[in-house]
């Protein structure tokens, strides 16, 4: 199970960190004019959403190489499902069905991460 889990992690880690790194360095007329839901945010938030997803993905690997702060993954986890179920929302609002399924997918792996490290799969 911890190699499912390292899996999981690493995979979401690099997609978070990612949209994140993209968030911040596009500017925001570029990153609006390639999605369509940024026309609802302010700039500033949108820079926000990307200092979480950076935060938040390397969350979700690093403080597992440094075993004092392993307990920091399944709360980065927890975390991250948290803006996911906010981005679930968004999509809900916006009747952005097709979208919704990879915000589901995001948020599905991040209770599952979190539920791993917690509980079946702990750093020991």
């Amino acid at each position: 199970m911890s190699i499912a889990l390292w899996i999981i992690a690493g995979i979401f880690a690099i997609a978070f960190t990612a949209g994140g790194i993209i968030k911040l360095t596009w500017s925001y007329d570029r990153y609006a004019a390639k999605l369509h839901w940024p026309a609802d945010f302010s700039p500033g938030k949108v820079r926000f959403m990307g200092v979480i997803e950076v935060l938040g993905g390397l969350g979700l690997v690093l403080p597992a190489l440094i075993a004092p702060i392993s307990w920091l993954v399944p709360v980065a986890a927890s975390g991250m499902a948290l803006y996911m179920s906010g981005a679930v929302t968004e999509r809900i609002r916006r009747s952005e069905y097709w979208d919704l399924l990879g915000d589901l997918l995001f948020l599905a792996a991040m209770l599952f991460l979190a539920w791993g490290r917690f509980d079946l799969s702990p750093f020991a």
